[in-house]
C-alpha cells in the first residue's frame, strides 16, 4: 500500500475536527471541491470509504471515526512538536501559570523584583484553577498548592504559608480590641478551598486556638478564592484569616490591620513546576532560580515571629 500523501490526511483531519467539508475548506483555505478530491484520493489510497453522505450532510464512517481517532493524534503531535520549537527559539519569553489568588496577590507583586534583575526578559503571568499539562501546553513555569503537585514531574517546595486575621481601619472605627476573642464579635469571611485540597484553617480552628468559647457558631460569607476575601476585607466587610504572602502590602500601606498577630499554618506547601525544557534557557535558569529564592523569603517572612512589612528586591 502506498504511503497517504500529507494533504490528504489534512484534508480528512480538517473535516474530522470542523464536522463538515465546507468548514474544512475554510478552515485549510482552499475550495471544497479540492478538500473533497484529496479525501477520495485518500480513500483510494486506503481502499476504505473514509465519509458517507447523509442527504445534505457528509459523515465520517466507521472506518473514517477509527481512522480519525489516530490521524488527529498525529497532528495534534505536530501541533505541540512545533510549539516546544518557538519556546524553545524564544530566549527571553517565559510563561507562568498560577493559581489564581496567587497570581493576583503573590506573582503580580514579586514579578516587578524579577522585571528590574532581568529587564530584557518578557514574562506572560495565567492565573488559572485548573493543572497545565507541563510539556505538551505552553507552560514553562506553574505555581501549585499541595497534592496537586503530584501529577507533575519536575517539582520542587516554594513556601508554606500563615493565616492571619486582617480587616480594613475602618471597620474597627476607632474601637479597640481588649483581646483576640473580641474579633469573633466582627462579621466573617470564609475562605472555602476545593475539595482535593486539605482544609484551610477555618474561623472555628482559630477560635479554638486562641481559648474562644467552643459553643460558638461561625457563619458569614464564603469566597471561594483567597484573593476575592481579601479584597472585601480591605473594603471594611469583615475580618478575614488572610495569607500572609497575599496582605503584606495592604498591610504596609495601612488598607489592612492586624489587631492581633496570631497565626495559623496552611496544612500544605506551595510548589513550583517547570517544563525541563525552560531550564535549558539561560533566563529560564535565572528565573526558576529567583522563584525559588523568592519563595525561601516568603517561608521565613510567613513564619511566626517574622515582621508584616514588604519583603525586600530579591
Amino acid at each position: 500500500m502506498p504511503n497517504p500523501s500529507l494533504r490528504g490526511l489534512q484534508a480528512f483531519e480538517a473535516i474530522g475536527r470542523c464536522g463538515s467539508v465546507s468548514a474544512a475548506a475554510e478552515d485549510l483555505g482552499v475550495s471544497p471541491g479540492a478538500v473533497s478530491q484529496l479525501v477520495r484520493n485518500l480513500e483510494q489510497c486506503l481502499g476504505l470509504t473514509l465519509l458517507e453522505r447523509r442527504g445534505r450532510r457528509v459523515e465520517l464512517s466507521s472506518w473514517g471515526r477509527v481512522y480519525y481517532r489516530e490521524v488527529a493524534k498525529g497532528f495534534q503531535q505536530l501541533s505541540h512538536a512545533a510549539g516546544v520549537l518557538t519556546r524553545a527559539r524564544n530566549e527571553t519569553g517565559i510563561v507562568l501559570s498560577a493559581l489564581t489568588s496567587v497570581a493576583n496577590k503573590w506573582v503580580s507583586r514579586k514579578i516587578f523584583d524579577w522585571q528590574s534583575l532581568c529587564p530584557e526578559s518578557s514574562v506572560r503571568i495565567l492565573g488559572e484553577e485548573q493543572e497545565p499539562r507541563i510539556g505538551i501546553e505552553h507552560v514553562d513555569f506553574r505555581i501549585t498548592y499541595g497534592r496537586r503537585a503530584n501529577v507533575h514531574e519536575h517539582v520542587a517546595n516554594l513556601f508554606t504559608d500563615w493565616v492571619v486575621p486582617a480587616c480594613s481601619p475602618a471597620l474597627l472605627a476607632n474601637r479597640v480590641l481588649d483581646c483576640p476573642q473580641d474579633i469573633l464579635k466582627f462579621p466573617l469571611l470564609n475562605v472555602e478551598w476545593e475539595s482535593d485540597y486539605k482544609a484551610s484553617p477555618q474561623w472555628r480552628d482559630w477560635a479554638r486556638l486562641i481559648d474562644a468559647d467552643g459553643r460558638q457558631t461561625f457563619s458569614g460569607l464564603s469566597f471561594t478564592l483567597s484573593s476575592s476575601a481579601i479584597d472585601a476585607a480591605a473594603n471594611g466587610r469583615g475580618f478575614v484569616l488572610a495569607q500572609i504572602s497575599m496582605v503584606r502590602d495592604e498591610v504596609a500601606a495601612g488598607s489592612l490591620v492586624v489587631p492581633f498577630d496570631i497565626r495559623m499554618k496552611l496544612p500544605e506547601s506551595y510548589y513550583l513546576v517547570w517544563d525541563r525544557a525552560a531550564l535549558e534557557r539561560p533566563v529560564g535558569q535565572r528565573f526558576h532560580k529567583w522563584l525559588l529564592t523568592t519563595g525561601r523569603q516568603q517561608d521565613l517572612a510567613s513564619a511566626p515571629g517574622a515582621d508584616l512589612v514588604p519583603l525586600p528586591l530579591s
